[in-house]
């Protein structure tokens, strides 16, 4: 009994010291970052993941744009024309704009520049408040926020569809009847999209971060208008101007210019390859992988950090 006494107790277990690291140990527990930017591939893979939220999302947006206009979806077609109009009157009739296009082309030429130009415009006009307009859905939701200026870029090109019922007619109008060039339509406006999804990426980043930024647009958006031919043809006003011959193909080859050059030459009859610049598919193409590539890869690397104040 007294051996027993004499017997010192058993060491009792000693807690274990706190984990100092913490990234170690949500690493052990399976817990991420919120909000963290994934790897590249596994972004690409969560927005395809997300495609059918990207389309609905698109077109909810456009549905909702013109919901309290007593006109609703036809302001889809209407405002676009009334550009039209309104720079036919400027432009073709008291600045003589027309040269170098025949009279009867000149109307079915502009009206697919305005229209062409436009979905370029509102993408990039979308794409600037796609971050900063949706503060609310971002930061109360995790998804891959990339997936708000591509959907709006798709707003835009469902919104150009509706408005190319209105241009085929106005082609048959003015006597350029469906054929098999009109088919080109499809990759050129393909390529078009995806040059302007890649500006909208981009300028998403920026207008997350500088909402200013949205107010400034307009303005450089409607210089870039005057500047790629939308109401004349570039060839042709440059014909008798003094300028240097890399200013001539700048202008010719600017994005916009290429694009709209591309679907006037595919739907109007007398619009032929004379009027496009050399190797024109060429840099269509390249726009769109440039634009696109450099505007997502910009965007992702920003991912973490939208609508964090």
């Amino acid at each position: 009994m007294s051996q027993a006494l004499d017997t010192p107790p058993a060491a009792s277990a000693r807690p274990e010291p706190p984990e100092t690291d913490l990234a170690a140990l949500a690493a052990r527990h399976g817990l991420t970052v919120s909000g963290a930017r994934p790897p590249l591939g596994a972004y690409v893979r969560q927005l395809w993941g997300r495609r059918h939220f990207i389309l609905a999302f698109s077109q909810a947006k456009l549905t909702a744009q013109y919901s309290t206009a007593k006109l609703g979806q036809l302001w889809q077609v209407a405002t676009p024309l009334l550009n039209a109009a309104v720079y036919f009157f400027i432009f073709g009739l008291l600045l003589g704009a027309r040269k170098g296009i025949p009279s009867e082309v000149y109307v079915p030429f502009l009206v697919t520049g305005v229209f062409v130009f436009t979905f370029t415009q509102s993408s990039v006009l979308a794409g600037v408040r796609a971050i900063s307009g949706n503060l609310g859905l971002v930061r109360a939701l995790h998804f891959p926020r990339a997936s708000l200026p591509i959907s709006f870029a798709l707003q835009q090109l469902q919104q150009l569809l509706f408005s190319m019922i209105v241009l085929v007619v106005i082609m048959i109008g003015f006597r350029s009847y469906p054929d098999a060039s009109w088919l080109l339509v499809v990759p050129a406006l393909a390529l078009q999209f995806v040059f302007n999804t890649g500006l909208a990426l981009i300028f998403a980043r920026m207008g997350s971060k500088t909402p200013d930024l949205a107010q400034l647009m307009p303005f450089v958006l409607r210089t870039w208008m005057y500047a790629s031919g939308v109401m004349f043809s570039i060839p042709a006003m440059l014909e008798d101007k003094n300028v240097p011959a890399w200013l001539a193909d700048v202008l010719q080859w600017n994005p916009a210019a290429v694009y709209m050059d591309l679907v006037r030459f595919a739907l109007i009859d007398q619009y032929d390859s004379s009027y496009l610049p050399p190797h024109v598919w060429a840099f269509a193409l390249g726009w769109a992988v440039l634009a696109g590539v450099v505007g997502f890869v910009y965007f992702w690397k920003a991912e973490e950090r939208y609508g964090r104040g």
